[in-house]
């Protein structure tokens, strides 16, 4: 492979973040649609007359989906690596389209019979093999075309399109509940939202089939590097690979934790209406989204380390008063600016969390070093973050879920304090 010249213009820069995030926000909306239509679309996979059995159906489904996404993260990641950044952005872009496509066109039990909930979990595999390989790929892209300058703000945008990519699917809900009854909905509705990700993943495709490579791809393949693999990665670079599973743990968990359960510790716990909570949600995660450059753009300024620290400290001092506070909280204000307190300092670790991984490692590792490490702490503790504070009220000791949330973040703040600051030796060499 020919070495690039020189490095990208600020004009090429900008195109390959536009092109390396858009897929992001696709891929996380496809991703979110699943969920937030499962009310409607569950009753045509499964026979079960019991709408609660159909949508614990669904759910495991979902499920399976996301206990994929390891398997994806190390074959992508590879792919990634050996194949090239925007190989592995348009590869993972394919796969959530086909799946997408897969579940809008998909027939109905009453149809094929036990064939629809097989090909559902088929679409769901796929999906969990792209959004695996999506991160590793997309963060790696970001951050080696970003330059050093500006490398934690660009980075940061992996986040804002993974938080808009939520939003999205959230906002198609809502108008597709405006313009269609709900027998309309049920009937064929629910099939919308995944051709609009089809149809935005072909857009993606196209985008992402123009994009430059990245020069520390490049030069690894001129300079001979040694091939990408799970051998190479646990051997050659163990230290790197241990400390992007700890330093995700704490993040992962309070990212889900002030996120994802939210909405239903809201209701559940706090006692506010569904409405209450979701326009909370809402309203929340869109700051939460504005935050994130700004603290990218801080950290290319101040280091990284100063901004993971300073999530750890306060994630672990105020995770827990903040969470109890807000069970007893009745008023949705008070209730929103406790959700917002968390959100800001969760934001330490999730504007910076792609560009600190992608500067421990070498270019010819650099996708999967990133991507399976993150994935496997991502699926043990984000993951269950939800299953776990459920279980947790279900026994009658909530406030053991606020401790378990503050003691991973405490584990992760002592990685942040002993780590090298990869901002002063990342291993990202183009300017």
């Amino acid at each position: 492979m020919t070495l690039p010249d020189e490095a990208p213009d600020q004009r090429q820069r900008l195109k390959a973040i536009i092109g390396g995030s858009a897929g992001n926000l696709v891929e996380w909306y496809d991703w979110y649609a699943y969920s937030a239509f499962t009310l409607y679309f569950a009753k045509h996979f499964f026979p079960s007359e019991d709408r609660t059995a159909q949508l614990l159906s669904a759910a495991g489904i979902f499920a399976v989906g996301f206990l994929m996404r390891p398997i994806g993260a190390w074959v992508m990641g590879i792919y990634a690596d050996r194949h090239g950044r925007k190989s592995g952005l348009t590869l993972s872009i394919s796969l959530m389209c086909a799946g997408s496509i897969l579940i809008a066109l998909a027939p109905s039990y009453q149809s094929i019979g036990i064939g629809a909930p097989l090909l559902l979990v088929c679409a769901r595999l796929i999906q969990g093999l792209s959004l695996g390989g999506e991160y590793g790929a997309s963060a790696t892209y970001l951050s080696e075309m970003a330059g050093r300058r500006r490398r934690g703000f660009f980075s940061s945008f992996q986040y804002v399109t993974l938080i808009a990519g939520q939003l999205t699917a959230i906002c198609v809900l809502l108008v597709l509940q405006g313009l269609l009854s709900e027998a309309e909905l049920e009937d064929w509705g629910w099939r919308i939202p995944f051709l609009i990700g089809g149809a935005l993943a072909v857009i993606v495709f196209w985008l992402r089939r123009g994009l430059a490579e990245t020069q520390s791809y490049a030069r690894a393949q001129a300079e001979g590097s040694p091939r990408s693999g799970f051998v190479e990665l646990v051997t050659r670079h163990p230290r790197e690979t241990l400390t992007v599973m700890l330093l995700t743990a704490g993040g992962t968990i309070a990212f889900y934790a002030y996120s994802i359960y939210m909405q239903k510790f809201l209701v559940n716990t706090t006692g506010l209406s569904r409405v209450s909570a979701s326009q909370i949600n809402g309203i929340t995660l869109f700051i939460f989204m504005l935050l994130q450059p700004l603290a990218g753009a801080l950290s290319d300024r101040v280091g990284r380390k100063p901004l993971m620290i300073g999530f750890g400290a306060l994630g672990a001092i105020f995770t827990y008063p903040i969470f109890s506070t807000l069970a007893a909280a009745k008023d949705p204000m008070v209730a929103g600016c406790l959700v917002m307190v968390g959100l800001v300092i969760v934001t330490g670790y999730t504007s910076i969390n792609a560009v600190v991984k992608a500067e421990l490692f070498p270019a010819h590792i650099r996708a999967l070093g990133v991507a399976l490490p993150y994935a496997l702490a991502n699926t043990l503790f984000g993951g269950t973050a939800e299953v776990v504070a459920l279980w947790f009220k279900q026994a009658g000791i909530e406030e053991a879920f606020y401790i378990y949330v503050s003691l991973m973040i405490a584990i992760s703040l002592i990685v942040y304090i002993r780590m090298r600051e990869t901002q002063r030796h990342s291993l990202i060499v183009e300017d």
